[in-house]
């Protein structure tokens, strides 16, 4: 009965660790409402960039499964896509940057804020502030970008999460990853 519940255990862990390598069909349509909008295509491919151990490893923010994609057109590259989770003050919401074909972000957007405060740093003219971001560039809160009353933590943490993303976009580049 033991070694049951053992095994049990052991495949509900190894299922739940698979299930959060998939980006749920709920974004799914989200992301691709912004990249079809974005890069002006109807149709297009999702490939996801896969990225060595070692080269992961030396990143100063490590990249997950299913965070970073090549957005194609038959055999032309488009752009990127990065999909991930960022706190905020009790949880974490879920957000997209998309950058075109040379690194350079053209688009920011929250996907899924979960908090009822601070849904404000979902506004197309606040996240405005990160579109044409390259990799060299490091944003300061409350500089760079415009800190948000009542979004403090939220504000903070996306400009911290685009900043690391910026840093291991660029460290890619450096290991020819992209």
């Amino acid at each position: 009965m033991k070694s049951v519940k053992v095994f049990l255990v052991v495949v509900l862990t190894v299922s739940l660790g698979f299930m959060s390598f998939t980006v749920p069909s709920k974004l799914q349509k989200k992301i691709a409402k912004e990249i079809k909008a974005v890069f002006s295509v109807e149709t297009y491919t999702l490939n996801e960039i896969e990225i060595a151990d070692s080269i992961n490893s030396k990143l100063s923010s490590k990249i997950h499964k299913n965070k970073l994609f090549k957005i194609m057109l038959d055999d032309d590259l488009l752009g990127y896509a990065f999909v991930d989770k960022a706190p905020s003050k009790t949880d974490e919401f879920d957000y997209l940057v998309l950058f075109d074909k040379d690194l350079i972000i053209k688009k920011a957007k929250i996907l899924i804020y979960r908090e009822d405060y601070g849904g404000e740093i979902g506004s197309k003219r606040w996240l405005k502030q990160f579109v044409g971001k390259k990799c060299k560039d490091r944003l300061i809160y409350e500089k760079d970008i415009i800190a948000i009353s009542g979004a403090t933590i939220s504000a903070n943490s996306m400009t911290i999460a685009v900043n690391k993303l910026l840093q291991s976009v660029s460290e890619l580049q450096e290991h020819k990853v992209l």
